[in-house]
């Protein structure tokens, strides 16, 4: 292979490797099946709220907006009580106090530990699945999502592990 192939060809490859985490990331929202998961992985992995605004269901659709926005006032209108005490604490800047009344304790905990940024907190979770995702969330570690086996939580995991 002439010189100027094998660098044009490597130029190439440092190109693709480059793009290739953004390629990832686009890919992990792409294989989410639920639409409005996926348009919820969209926004959060652009930092764009108003990819929120695709989503259907009122109460994602305003959980979406508290935590891409950054507006915890958009979290009172989400009726569902659980959805609405874990926004909170996603878009309230550290409290856990609004966990405290989610009914579902592994739901209670993992909002815990993303409140308190505190990763020791995912090992109250019963859930093996949910357990990794709160490990790889609260860690910033995106290694934790690959041995979740439930391929949308997995997907999930991806785009909020960062």
């Amino acid at each position: 292979m002439a010189t100027s192939s094998r660098r044009a060809l490597l130029t190439c490859f440092g190109l693709v490797l480059l793009l290739a985490p953004n390629l990832a990331a686009a890919s992990s929202c792409e294989s989410i099946k639920d639409s409005d998961a996926r348009n919820h992985c969209r926004a959060r992995e652009r930092g764009n709220k108003s990819a929120c605004e695709s989503i259907k269901d009122s109460d994602r659709r305003n959980l979406c907006r508290a935590e891409v926005g950054k507006n915890r006032s958009a979290c009172e209108s989400i009726r569902n009580s659980d959805m609405r005490n874990k926004c909170r604490a996603i878009a309230g800047g550290g409290s856990s106090s609004s966990c405290e009344s989610i009914r579902d304790s592994d739901e209670r905990n993992h909002c815990r530990a993303v409140a308190k940024k505190n990763k020791s907190a995912c090992e109250s979770i019963r859930d093996s699945d949910k357990r990794n995702h709160c490990r790889a969330v609260v860690g910033k570690n995106k290694s934790a999502c690959e041995s979740i086996k439930n391929s949308g939580l997995r997907n999930r995991c991806r785009s909020e592990a960062r």
